[in-house]
């Protein structure tokens, strides 16, 4: 069983260059996590699983937190998220940066890693 949460648009200041952190740019998220929402399925209360809504306001917190690397901001997103869920088994993230400065054209470049509690 998962819960995704696809797409996220985040305005942040990530990036190596000087002018990442002052100008910042939009970045993107999306998130696969596993977790056993039988109960919440049966019952039809979120109390049996977790809610996007919490993942999304912890997701946004550790993206106002300027860092250099997308791992970085990756891991942080990941540790939180198993602090504060204990039900997530398994974490999934892309996290990907609009137009990076790299002289090149490129819509959406980033990275994909998957956790494991």
């Amino acid at each position: 069983m998962y819960i995704q949460l696809k797409g996220i648009q985040l305005y942040a200041y990530h990036g190596v260059l000087p002018q990442e952190t002052k100008v910042g740019a939009y970045f993107y998220i999306d998130l696969k996590l596993k977790t056993d929402f039988s109960q919440a399925a049966q019952t039809d209360e979120l109390a049996g699983t977790v809610s996007y809504a919490d993942i999304y306001q912890a997701v946004k917190a550790e993206m106002e937190i300027p860092s250099k690397l997308l791992e970085h901001v990756c891991q942080r997103i990941a540790t939180r998220i198993f602090k504060e869920f204990a039900s997530i088994e398994e974490i999934e993230i892309s996290l990907f940066k609009e137009n990076p400065p790299m002289q090149a054209q490129g819509k959406r470049i980033g990275v994909e890693v998957h956790y494991i509690r």
